[in-house]
């Protein structure tokens, strides 16, 4: 195991604790917050592994008690949220610890928003729509510290999380300016134990957020340069990681990569996420993984518009070929990560790409498309993307 990554504490666009070991300092920083009686969220799975306990006792031993919520699923929905807020307030705790991959942080970050908002203010009234945010009392929003275990999400540092509508089974984008960690920790070391095909699904993620954001056409010079340079760094290091999962000099470049993804992806997203949320609101698919599965046939949807931008970057990540070439590697990278060949090999049905569809038009990621997103198009996607021949 690499033992050589930096430690580093970065103030953009949150305060980032970066570096090997450094969840030993999270009852500190959780002090920092304000935090006194935190609630862990984490997922079921999680719960139960070493790097919890070691999380649990850092905070334990710094009088900060070891109180855990993880009933949440792969695709977290309200009546997740309403049990973490019933376990949060009988807890009386005073803020949220996040720690997980990107269903924890977002399903975490929903209960601080919610736990002490006024009666009748539902989560779905401040889906990321204009300005429906404000309706929230911001200083009803609990602290929240980030600790991601995975590298691809990039929730760590952003402002909204993702939430599904167990009734309609619509995945609905939350957002609100306080939703931003107060602090982050990513510790490389709590990585290493991910299995593969969450490593794969989770660093494909990353990729499919700076690349969506790179070709978004929105205008926003910053955003653009750290997409490109996060794409190099999963092209780099996810096949490292996947292939050598004890690389920790890998796994920061990846956790990295994960940062620069979701801060990118302000630019906006595309139809990577618009066909993939719906396919994981309704199958419960992986998100990384399907946004993987479904990124080769995006890239040629839109071909038209973001050709010579490609060609641009596949010249500053060496890959040669221009668009042909980095839509090669794309696939190529799949393939080498086990992910599946199409959408029909993840249980999505034919006679329901209709009903996707009809949800993906409706997902606000499909505005930041390059290409106009149409019910004929859209569903002629969805077709390409099933890999069924």
């Amino acid at each position: 195991m690499t033992q050589d990554v930096p430690n580093r504490n970065w103030s953009y666009p949150t305060a980032i604790k970066f570096g090997a070991g450094r969840i030993s300092e999270l009852a500190d920083h959780a002090r920092a917050a304000g935090l006194s009686r935190p609630l862990l969220v984490t997922d079921r799975a999680l719960a139960a592994l070493p790097i919890t306990a070691t999380a649990l006792d850092v905070l334990d031993r710094a009088g900060l008690g070891r109180a855990v919520f993880s009933d949440v699923d792969p695709n977290p929905t309200e009546a997740n949220m309403q049990a973490g807020i019933a376990a949060y307030q009988a807890g009386g705790h005073d803020g949220v610890i996040c720690f997980g991959g990107g269903s924890a942080l977002d399903l975490g970050k929903m209960i601080a928003l919610m736990a002490a908002q006024r009666p009748g203010l539902s989560v779905w009234d401040l889906e990321d729509v204009d300005d429906w945010f404000t309706r929230a009392d911001a200083a009803a929003i609990a602290p929240i510290v980030a600790v991601p275990t995975t590298a691809g999400t990039g929730s760590e540092v952003g402002r909204a999380g993702v939430l599904t509508n167990s009734e309609t089974h619509r995945k609905k984008i939350i957002f609100h300016p306080r939703l931003m960690p107060t602090v982050t920790i990513c510790d490389p070391e709590l990585t290493v134990g991910m299995p593969a095909p969450i490593t794969a699904g989770t660093g494909m993620d990353a990729l499919a957020h700076c690349l969506e954001a790179y070709s978004s056409p929105h205008y926003h010079p910053m955003s653009q340069g750290i997409a490109l340079e996060g794409m190099r760094l999963v092209f780099e290091n996810l096949p490292v990681v996947y292939r050598d999962p004890g690389n920790l000099m890998a796994r920061a470049h990846m956790m990295s990569a994960a940062l620069m993804g979701a801060v990118a992806f302000q630019k906006g997203l595309g139809a990577i996420h618009s066909l993939s949320h719906p396919v994981g609101a309704v199958y419960g698919t992986h998100h990384g993984t399907t946004n993987a599965v479904v990124m080769p046939a995006v890239l040629e949807f839109n071909r038209p518009a973001i050709e010579d931008r490609i060609k641009a970057a596949a010249a500053y990540l060496g890959i040669p070929g221009g668009f042909d070439g980095f839509r090669a590697r794309v696939v190529a990278l799949c393939s080498d990560l086990g992910i599946p060949k199409g959408l029909a090999a993840m249980g999505v049905q034919a006679d329901r790409l209709d009903e996707l569809t009809a949800m993906a038009l409706e997902d606000p990621s499909c505005g930041g498309n390059p290409v106009a997103m149409t019910a004929g198009n859209t569903r002629a996607l969805f077709q390409a993307a099933m890999g069924d021949g």
